[in-house]
């Protein structure tokens, strides 16, 4: 996720289902369907999975990659509990 960040890429849509891992237990990022690659991430589009909505994204604000760390967080949550905070 650091690494698509750098290259200017918010994949806006990290869950379970998009995550896999390798053979050697890696972590791999999948289904880039949303993501976007912006020069001035900064981005007014509503996509993604309700559950991981950030609130920026719900309220119809500007969003940059940090949608992606909020994503996260729902994802980390629900690992933890068993099901998604909202």
């Amino acid at each position: 996720l650091q690494y698509c960040h750098s290259k200017r890429v918010i994949h806006r849509d990290i869950k379970p289902e998009n995550l896999l891992l390798g053979f050697l237990g890696e972590l791999k990022i999948a289904d880039f369907g949303w993501s976007v690659h912006t020069p001035s991430l900064r981005r007014r589009t509503l996509c993604g999975t309700l559950d991981y909505l950030p609130p920026e994204m719900v309220e119809g604000r500007a969003h940059d990659e940090k949608v992606d760390l909020w994503c996260l967080g729902v994802l980390c949550f629900e690992l933890l509990v068993g099901a998604p905070p909202f």
